[in-house]
């Protein structure tokens, strides 16, 4: 029988551990440690941890998958091949030469483009039409293993880093039961990948999550949803953050300093840029739950003709 070792840590990687426990048994789960989450910062274990509690899998827990002290854990199970997909951390050389058959990663970017930890938000925030999921092996390089196979989806209009994260996730399952026969009788194939193509996501700090109207309705547009529900973008209107969700592109262009409320519509209301007028059509106040953007302007109707970004106040 064959020992897999699986590490992941976010919901993207629930699926993948899932069907692989039920297609081919996981013998130990390694995920990142619990955090504090929420106002009340509740010490809280990722998805994946809580998955394989669920499926009753062994699972470790390491502040530094480096620490030699975790390297003789992973040794100590004997895989034969270590599978990942988004754990969080780089696996040193120590764990990487563990296993016979390698150590395999399921990517959710088509590489060596997004190579990185958010490939997701970024192939929408820079306004890509197609993305998907590669499985590759690992190698001391950020995602820079050889190519086994890959699976490409477009990047619809409709879509936000929520919904395109669904459909990765369910692509790297497929892939993963897919190849993982071969690579286990050590009948696949391996491309080797050009380093001259990469392009790098990195995660997404908190200065990314700020809108600025001064751009094209298309970068703001892709901002918004590219950061929908995940972290969530926002501007600020005197001195209050406001979150925003959904947005659309108009035909209109208006000669008003970009950023301003133009008017309320019945489903939101209508904010200039630098080209075409954007509509926004659901938001979330400071301290609120998420409503729709007509809602919220219907109670702020001082607001029309003031501009995001600024101290309108003063």
């Amino acid at each position: 029988m064959t020992n897999i070792i699986f590490m992941g840590t976010p919901d993207f990687s629930v699926p993948i551990l899932e069907k692989l426990h039920e297609q081919f048994n996981v013998d130990l789960v390694v995920s990142q440690p619990d955090r504090p989450v929420g106002r009340k910062r509740k010490l809280t274990p990722p998805a994946v941890a809580k998955k394989a509690a669920d499926l009753g899998i062994d699972l470790y827990q390491p502040e530094k998958i480096s620490h030699p002290e975790s390297v003789e854990k992973i040794k100590s199970y004997n895989p034969d091949i270590i599978i990942t997909a988004a754990y969080g951390q780089l696996l040193s050389e120590d764990v990487l030469n563990i296993p016979e058959l390698g150590c395999v990663n399921v990517h959710a970017s088509l590489l060596p483009k997004h190579r990185g930890g958010a490939p997701i938000h970024r192939s929408i925030l820079e306004g890509d039409k197609e993305t998907g999921v590669t499985l590759m092996y690992m190698a001391k390089e950020l995602d820079a293993g050889d190519i086994i196979a890959s699976v490409k989806t477009d990047i619809l209009e409709s879509d936000t880093v929520g919904t395109l994260h669904d459909r990765l996730s369910e692509l790297g399952t497929k892939i993963l039961i897919k190849e993982l026969p071969a690579i286990l009788n050590k009948e696949n194939s391996r491309t080797p990948q050009n380093d001259a193509d990469a392009t790098f996501s990195p995660n997404i700090e908190k200065d990314d999550e700020y809108v600025e109207f001064n751009r094209s309705a298309r970068e703001i547009f892709n901002h918004i949803r590219g950061l929908n529900p995940f972290p969530g973008s926002y501007t600020t209107i005197n001195g209050q953050r406001l979150k925003l969700y959904l947005s659309k592109i108009l035909g209109s262009k208006s000669k008003e300093t970009p950023g301003t409320i133009l008017k309320d519509t019945k489903d939101g209301f209508i904010v200039s840029t630098n080209d075409y007028d954007v509509e926004i059509l659901e938001v979330q106040p400071s301290g609120r739950k998420r409503m729709p953007a007509f809602q919220f302007i219907e109670n702020n109707q001082s607001l029309i003709g003031q501009v995001f970004g600024v101290d309108n106040d003063s």
